[in-house]
């Protein structure tokens, strides 16, 4: 299995960038990370307002996938996610959600054991995903800290082990980078950080020709989700969910209203962060359901 190592980052998504490998579809490969703070903070002492942000948000890659051409889908299959033992939160005025309600800017380390982290003498439940993953597009610069319809930093919870997420391929080779692995995070990610931490991922993509997917979308062995972001969550909300009633008036016997209404009764429509420069939500709806829907359709994807 080939392994690409952490030292081989940027901190941006662009078709400029130094190829590191060619991987073929199918193939599994071993991707290492480092951290969002691309290891500048080693203790508690190492504030946010210090860092060079230039170096923030390190994305490892990218990887050109033969065979893929503009217009494909990427299907990333996440195999394995594995972590160090150690994560970092930090807080900063000006910063999050509630940054100018911040009055002291603060770094926290904590351990990360094989189900849990603990944080404040509190067990919180392991959960392992990827921030930022994404192609590059088919011109210019994308800073790997800021997400779209490339993917980027997209902090979704459902990003992780045994999800398949579906990127778009704007430039030959499609691309792939990624990095900023979390050992928890809540939705939203208010206080500008997950539990950071560095890592591995193992992953194996595949190239879909003629692929009904948007993108970007995961699909997790219980949900499909629609990913948009936008300048605001009602535009990033708007732009999720009309992502998701296109692929179910398309790939299902249901009309705009009907799907519309679905949605209403059994989707759910969450924030995946509002802390970058664009805010990013998802419109979910169970497997169960897309499945069924799918069994009333002779099209299969």
């Amino acid at each position: 299995m080939k392994t690409i190592t952490k030292d081989q980052s940027v901190y941006s998504l662009s078709p400029s960038q130094a190829v590191v490998t060619t991987i073929s579809p199918g193939e599994i490969v071993r991707v290492e990370t480092f951290d969002c703070f691309s290891a500048t903070i080693a203790s508690e002492q190492d504030l946010l307002i210090d860092l060079d942000f230039e170096r923030v948000n390190p994305a490892t890659g990218p990887l050109f996938i033969d065979g893929a051409e503009p217009g494909d889908v990427l299907e990333v299959e996440i195999l394995r996610i594995d972590l160090a033992d150690q994560a970092i939160m930090v807080v900063a005025e000006g910063e999050g959600f509630l940054g100018n309600s911040v009055k002291q800017t603060e770094t926290r380390l904590f351990p990360v054991f094989e189900d849990h982290i603990e944080l404040f003498s509190q067990k919180i439940p392991l959960s392992k995903m990827i921030g930022v993953i994404g192609t590059a597009p088919a011109e210019g610069d994308i800073p790997t800290g800021t997400p779209g319809e490339h993917g980027g930093n997209m902090d979704c919870l459902l990003i992780k082990e045994g999800a398949s997420l579906f990127l778009p391929v704007a430039h030959p080779g499609a691309l792939l980078s990624l990095g900023d692995l979390h050992a928890a995070m809540g939705d939203g990610e208010v206080s500008v950080s997950g539990a950071e931490v560095s890592g591995t991922v193992e992953l194996r993509v595949k190239v879909l020709k003629d692929s009904p997917w948007p993108t970007p979308m995961v699909q997790t062995k219980d949900t499909i989700a629609t990913i948009h972001s936008a300048e605001t969550m009602e535009a990033a909300g708007q732009g999720a969910l009309h992502k998701l009633i296109d692929l179910m008036v398309d790939q299902t016997p249901l009309s705009f209203n009907e799907a519309y209404m679905l949605l209403s009764a059994a989707g759910t429509l969450a924030v995946c962060q509002v802390v970058d420069p664009l805010v990013t939500m998802r419109m979910e709806l169970p497997r169960t359901i897309w499945d069924g829907l799918k069994k009333t359709n002779p099209r299969d994807i």
